[in-house]
């Protein structure tokens, strides 16, 4: 069928490694868990538990599953933004740790805990006054208040924070004022033994820093009225990850921790825990998607269908920026002629857009062909995927072998 997700977790340790040895290297015992949210295939899950890391999971069958793959308790953290009581009550009894968003929260969890003991990382919103304001958390006096003395059923184990953006600089000062909340709690009688940091790890899908210029160059260009737009109906394209950037992973956490961040962690001793999602699944994935037509709108506009819908490859973000892959088994492949076309997709919609940018096929396009969209595994194929109009959802197949991924029989 089309389209089809071809998954390959080859570059995942690799990734896992890069974040852990910078760790090492600043002196930070550093540990991973992926976000199961960027992408719902077990090979990955599998991945990760092999090489001896965690998994961040965001719903009751996020965990059930990850569970069945035989990742254990201690290994995973729930940072759910909605967490009914059975999700909890699952949490509680397999000993995963728990973020709590808020007092109230851990105080529902300290009554599920009924007997047992709950293993909880608060989840602390840093000062708004420094960053950007977060849905996510509660300040860090506020916990210090309700925790000021020991909670039946209740094991601080650690801190966590949930930050927008990718900035390292955030992260530093996250990681300063829950040290300082550690301090307070330890103080209290509590014995925390990490700071969780979350995922926005950066990474760069081009390697030039020039064609990413060239590109904002270029948008600038027609935004500023000195050329004809590139987008359709001149979409701004004003909510877009940064395709190139630096650093990224291991050497954007080396700046995370400098300027003695490392050593507050160390002095405390302090584990560091990072929650990637896109960033560990740099490369581990692309889209394959069939040609179905070519014609022109009614006003000539050249458009080119294909077999999928534009939540098959759609973030939060208004577009994915990286230029599709054409395969075609044309005998001459030169001789075709040009066309710069929009790939339009399976929704009964007017804007029914793949991509918001222009397409250019140098020797043309014809139905049978297959477009193919480079490292989608993060996040592009999953976060918003819908089976609208009863189309089926894309299958998701583990390269080389070409066998489904197990999601495809979970339940």
């Amino acid at each position: 069928g089309s389209p089809v997700n071809v998954l390959h977790a080859g570059s995942l340790p690799n990734n896992i490694d890069e974040l852990v040895n910078a760790g090492k290297k600043m002196g930070v015992d550093t540990r991973i868990f992926f976000a199961r949210k960027a992408n719902k295939a077990l090979t990955f899950v599998d991945t990760v538990r092999d090489a001896g890391h965690g998994v961040d999971v965001a719903s009751e069958r996020e965990l059930a599953q990850v569970l069945d793959r035989g990742v254990l308790g201690e290994r995973i953290i729930l940072s759910a933004a909605i967490k009914p009581d059975r999700l909890l009550e699952l949490a509680i009894s397999q000993g995963v740790v728990i973020s709590a968003d808020s007092r109230d929260e851990l105080d529902r969890i300290a009554d599920l805990a009924a007997g047992r003991v709950a293993r909880v990382a608060p989840r602390v919103a840093p000062d708004p006054l420094s960053m950007p304001p977060t849905r996510f958390g509660q300040r860090a006096a506020q916990w210090a208040e309700h925790l000021n003395t020991p909670i039946p059923g209740i094991d601080i184990v650690g801190l966590h924070v949930h930050l927008h953006g990718y900035a390292a600089k955030d992260r530093s000062i996250a990681l300063r004022e829950c040290c300082n909340l550690i301090d307070s709690l330890r103080s209290s009688g509590h014995l925390p033994q990490f700071i969780d940091l979350g995922g926005g790890v950066p990474m760069s899908y081009i390697d030039s820093s020039e064609q990413w210029a060239r590109y904002h160059d270029a948008r600038n260009a027609v935004l500023d009225g000195y050329a004809d737009p590139f987008t359709w109906k001149a979409d701004p394209l004003s909510n877009t990850y940064p395709f190139h950037q630096s650093p990224v992973r291991g050497a954007w956490l080396e700046d995370v921790l400098a300027d003695g961040v490392a050593q507050m962690l160390i002095d405390r001793g302090l584990r560091l825990h990072l929650e990637p999602g896109r960033s560990l699944l740099d490369g581990c994935g692309l889209i394959l998607t069939e040609v179905a037509f070519v014609k022109t709108r009614s006003d000539g506009l050249p458009l080119v269908g294909v077999a999928m819908n534009r939540t098959q490859c759609r973030t939060t973000s208004d577009d994915f920026l990286i230029d599709p892959l054409h395969v075609t088994d044309s005998v001459n492949q030169t001789e075709g002629e040009e066309l710069e076309a929009y790939l339009v997709g399976a929704y009964c919609i007017e804007d029914e857009l793949i991509l918001r940018r222009r397409i250019r096929f140098p020797h043309g396009v014809k139905p049978g062909d297959v477009i193919a969209i480079p490292n989608t595994a993060g996040y592009f194929m999953h976060i918003l995927e819908s089976a609208s109009h009863q189309i089926p959802l894309a299958a998701n197949v583990v390269w080389p072998l070409g066998e489904k991924d197990d999601i495809e029989n979970s339940h």
